[in-house]
């Protein structure tokens, strides 16, 4: 089999290489050149202000700019100053231009509620919500996919969140999506307690960074397919989204998931209902992207591993005549091969399974779908 590199180099014109790179997560300092993460506000080698300029998704290292209270980035000319959030418990590291009138960057004017700060736990809990959000907003913007405050931009087809916990006694915050809106019970960035969730649900994966790809998935579904030419493939591909939901749940909780449910979707939740299967199969195309492009910048090639797996062929394409489609079997049958070693890893180390997913044809079928529907995304002015 191809390495994973060359699946990605080689094969790929320079265009797509230049959007996977942008998912790339790895950073250097760039006075010191030591490395830095995405989330890092300071490098720890040589001290320098760090921030995170999202219109070109890499970290920069900062310089005191004409003004107080402004930053200079290198190789850039405009002039820049930090989110409002800097200094707040979100701890947000985005920068934006000087000259914007507003405070906060273009992933912290996304939030319309947070927590009662008052109580030290949801400090706590709002400052990992954020940190997962700007990973998702990063990501989104990086495959030019439409990002819009609801709450200052776009009232009408904007995102917003609300960050909410639930009152002693009850009712219980559902984090969901309505609208534009996506709820987050707060309560998930406490580890034991989702870790708790988790094994009551049988799932193999719950994490906050998931619930914002699930979730977001469904904001998607509305402004991409929903009312649009890709409406009636979704149905042959995912089911009919018009059967009753409210049945569907139901359903799911007094039965559960079929037995065979791993035969054609991404995870037992998914053959709850044709829009909770494209949440979640949308959550893991974004999950494959992110974890290849780090996997990229970090110069991981198949060619060091030893093993081998059966790889999928243009029989399980949604599309096989699509012009990206032998590229797209490249990527995802290299995203196997590196999660095989990656799970053997981690039982290594006692950890469960880096990546507790089993691929079936169907659901390649659908990631290469959600493939076409972004990648008609990124050209279409009207979204």
């Amino acid at each position: 089999m191809q390495d994973l590199l060359q699946s990605l180099g080689d094969q790929v014109e320079a265009d797509w290489k230049k959007r996977v790179a942008r998912h790339s997560r790895t950073y250097r300092c760039g006075r010191c050149e030591n490395q830095v993460f995405f989330r890092n506000s300071q490098c720890l080698s040589c001290r320098s202000d760090l921030g995170f300029l999202p219109d070109e998704g890499r970290i920069a290292a900062l310089q005191p700019g004409p003004e107080s209270g402004t930053w200079l980035a290198a190789g850039r000319d405009e002039v820049l100053k930090f989110c409002g959030n800097r200094t707040a418990p979100a701890a947000c590291n985005w920068m934006m231009l000087a000259r914007n009138p507003q405070t906060l960057c273009m992933a912290c004017r996304l939030t319309r509620t947070i927590p009662n700060l008052a109580d030290p736990d949801n400090a706590r809990y709002w400052a990992a919500i954020e940190i997962a959000k700007r990973r998702l907003v990063s990501q989104l913007i990086a495959l030019n996919l439409p990002v819009r405050s609801k709450v200052s931009e776009d009232p009408e087809r904007g995102l917003m969140f609300d960050f909410l916990r639930s009152p002693p006694g009850g009712p219980r915050v559902m984090t969901g999506h309505a609208g534009g809106l996506i709820t987050i019970n707060v309560e998930e960035a406490d580890d034991a307690k989702r870790e708790q969730i988790k094994h009551a649900l049988r799932e193999p994966y719950r994490t906050l960074l998931g619930h914002f790809r699930h979730e977001v998935g469904h904001y998607y579904w509305d402004r991409l397919v929903w009312d649009t030419p890709w409406l009636e493939p979704f149905r042959r591909l995912f089911g009919d989204e018009r059967a009753s939901y409210a049945e569907a749940l139901k359903r799911n909780y007094e039965q559960g998931p079929p037995a065979d449910w791993a035969d054609a979707h991404i995870s037992a939740y998914a053959t709850m209902h044709p829009w909770e299967d494209w949440a979640e199969t949308w959550a893991h195309y974004l999950h494959v992207v992110d974890s290849l492009g780090t996997a990229m910048g970090f110069g991981l090639e198949a060619e060091d591993i030893e093993g081998s797996v059966q790889p999928f062929t243009e029989e399980a394409l949604y599309a096989p005549d699509d012009p990206d489609a032998s590229r797209f079997l490249a990527v995802l049958n290299g995203w196997i091969e590196m999660t095989m070693v990656l799970n053997e890893l981690a039982r290594s180390m006692g950890q469960p399974d880096f990546y507790p997913f089993v691929m079936s044809r169907p659901v390649v079928a659908k990631l290469q779908f959600i493939q076409i529907v972004v990648r008609n995304a990124r050209t279409n002015p009207n979204l």
